[in-house]
């Protein structure tokens, strides 16, 4: 404890999602004593627990994709304890296009074939061989990426959480953030920050990974925002037609990306895809948003929709670029960046997490980042500073 009855820590980090938990794991297994604070009364109640995660290298931009491929092998081989089974589970992701589409799909086969090198397209026949309800008159081409995953989000984000706590780290809940002051400079500064429970924590490093209040962290500590925005994700499922196998058909996407549709514990999940920005909040399904893709669903498909089974939201939150922020904050000492994932942040989490622990303990970019093209520039929060925050 130091002053004033403060819990010192080397790392505090505010946001118990799954861009707090790999930091934090990571960090933790490193040595350093790690606090991870989180504001609801378990980590993960918004974006990170409401995800359809899928693993796939044809998705983000080039930064995203570069992050997804260096998290494989820890998807596929995680540390002894991690979890008790397989954390990807086979799914294989499907891209359609009708005839509107053909420039969309062009450009993302494309884009594709630069970074998933199992992608191919495949016939029509092959794509209805595949998911039996696509409407062949709606249907002009299709692209068949095989080895996309599912992702079992609990157990990864419960692992990171795991290993945290097995490497001496502490998580904190019911911990909603009320300040946040820096005092004294240099090697001897430290952040303070203070609870609405009226706990008080000391670091010499605060990492912001409040995910879609991550600019409303940085005002309360008096940093630059980074133009942040959250946009909210609706989905739905439903089910499957009577006597209608739908376990083994891969997540069905538009190449438009106006809807997707994949099998979910026995019933079908749809959603429009939708990227509608909204202010933090426990964001609701929309009705509208629910109604669009239940009309795009059944335009591409034989599939009809007669009841909702259940309605949710999520909330993806990204800056301009689209490129997650990772890095200190060059006009707030010690005050770490880690938010902008978007819709990213599950399937790079491994990478991610290495990342802004390498970069928050000074040991720089982890040199197999690097080597795929990465660059502190590109993830830096300095990259808005000449201009201020981006306006969206």
């Amino acid at each position: 404890m130091t002053a004033a009855g403060a819990a010192r820590t080397d790392f505090l980090i505010v946001g118990g999602g799954i861009a707090g938990a790999s930091a934090a794991f990571f960090l933790a297994a490193a040595g350093h004593r790690v606090t991870l604070l989180e504001g609801e009364n378990a980590p993960g109640y918004h974006s990170t627990g409401r995800s359809a995660a899928l693993y796939t290298e044809n998705y983000g931009n080039a930064p995203i994709r570069a992050l997804t491929s260096a998290s494989r092998a820890f998807f596929d081989a995680p540390p002894p304890g991690f979890a008790d089974h397989a954390l990807l589970l086979p799914r294989g992701v499907l891209m359609v296009a009708p005839v509107a589409e053909r420039d969309i799909f062009e450009r993302e086969l494309a884009e594709g074939l630069r970074s998933a090198p199992d992608l191919r397209e495949v016939s029509r026949d092959e794509a209805i061989r595949l998911c039996p309800v696509l409407a062949p008159a709606w249907l002009d081409r299709a692209l068949h990426e095989p080895h996309a995953m599912d992702i079992d989000v609990h157990a990864v984000h419960q692992g990171f959480l795991r290993g945290l706590k097995a490497s001496g780290g502490t998580v904190v809940t019911d911990a909603q953030v009320s300040g946040a002051e820096r005092r004294g400079g240099g090697p001897g500064g430290l952040w303070r920050v203070t609870t609405a429970a009226a706990s008080s924590f000391e670091a010499p490093v605060l990492i912001n990974a409040a995910g879609a209040w991550a600019d409303e962290m940085a005002r309360l500590a008096g940093a630059r925002p980074v133009g942040l925005v959250p946009k909210r994700r609706t989905a739905f499922t439903i089910d499957p037609p009577p006597s209608v196998a739908v376990a083994d058909w891969p997540m069905v996407i538009q190449a438009s990306e106006t809807l997707y549709f994949k099998p979910e514990a026995g019933r079908i999940l749809v959603s429009p895809a939708d990227e509608t920005p909204v202010p933090p909040c426990d964001v609701q399904a929309d009705e509208t948003d629910v109604a669009e893709a239940a009309a795009r669903l059944e335009e591409a498909t034989t599939l009809r929709v007669r009841r909702i089974a259940h309605k949710w939201a999520g909330l993806r939150s990204f800056v301009l670029d689209k490129t997650p922020v990772v890095g200190f904050a060059p006009e707030a000492e010690g005050f770490f960046w880690l938010a902008g994932q978007g819709g990213y942040g599950i399937q790079t989490s491994p990478a991610m997490g290495r990342t802004a622990a390498s970069l928050a303990s000074g040991g720089g970019l982890p040199p197999d980042i690097a080597a795929r093209g990465v660059t502190e520039a590109v993830l830096s929060p300095a990259r808005f500073a000449r201009s201020g925050p981006v306006q969206h």
